[in-house]
């Protein structure tokens, strides 16, 4: 009986490692969020689209990733679905922010910013409510409270 305990233990801390090293490894390949870029917004500066496409006819995705660190990846797709780039992003700050001061008529927490930046050219991405999707703004007031945070 004893004998049995003791193996018994080695699997209960083996499968807790395998759990723990498991999801760690896994949050880093798997998105903790997921949005797409909204049809009446336009395209982030980074990114150029083949003379074939056409802003109608092509899509970006926005994954936010959490762990090990926080950082943004963008996934430019034909209609098809097929993936014509990756770029991995930079976040900017800490958190998402929020306007000191923000417009009526948005949800509590709305709209929500996050500067992201890709081959040294930082877009602002907007959030304005809890849906999948997402805008580019070039708002001076986002911009002007962006560059007061230091972040």
């Amino acid at each position: 009986m004893i004998k049995i305990l003791r193996h018994l233990k080695w699997y209960v801390v083996l499968g807790v490692v395998l759990a723990v090293s498991g999801s760690m490894i896994g949050c880093e390949y798997f998105p903790e969020s997921t949005f797409e870029l909204a049809s009446e917004s336009r395209l982030p500066k980074w990114v150029t689209l083949p003379p074939e496409l056409t802003r109608a006819n092509s899509s970006l995705t926005l994954n936010y990733y959490v762990v090990p660190r926080r950082r943004a990846k963008f996934i430019l797709r034909d209609k098809n679905e097929r993936i014509l780039n990756k770029e991995n992003g930079k976040m900017g700050c800490r958190a998402p922010f929020e306007l000191e001061n923000p417009p009526q008529g948005f949800p509590s927490g709305y709209p929500a910013y996050e500067a992201i930046t890709v081959n040294d050219i930082t877009e602002i991405i907007e959030h304005r409510k809890m849906e999948p999707i997402f805008y580019v703004t070039d708002d001076p007031v986002v911009w002007k409270q962006y560059e007061s945070m230091g972040c």
